[in-house]
């Protein structure tokens, strides 16, 4: 079976909240699932329409797929390196402050 997939890499949001999306999309037609992400106000939304544009493209030149017969067979967000900050508290403690990134794939294949 032949699929095509896309990855961002490091992108700057935490991969709790791209998986609540991607649980959205899995298993849709592709432009469905396109619809959906157009129309969801969150920010990992955008990411996520994004790669998922890409890897129709991915599909349609690199293996000659028919975009009428595509649908999102898997969607993730995988955790990417997390940057460490720290800010001060009371009595001279340290708060840390993690400020996740993560990796998002979408895998599209053809629909038999």
């Amino acid at each position: 079976m032949v699929e095509a997939k896309a990855i961002a890499r490091y992108v700057r949001i935490s991969p709790l909240k791209v998986n609540f999306i991607c649980k959205e999309i899995r298993g849709k037609q592709v432009d469905e699932a396109l619809s959906i992400l157009k129309f969801t106000p969150k920010r990992g939304a955008k990411a996520l329409e994004k790669v998922l544009t890409s890897a129709i493209a991915n599909a349609e030149n690199n293996f000659n797929l028919d975009r009428d017969n595509l649908y999102v067979s898997d969607a993730y967000a995988n955790e990417g390196p997390t940057m460490k900050r720290f800010r001060p508290k009371a009595k001279g403690m340290a708060y840390p402050i993690l400020k996740r990134s993560s990796h998002i794939g979408v895998v599209v294949k053809e629909r038999e």
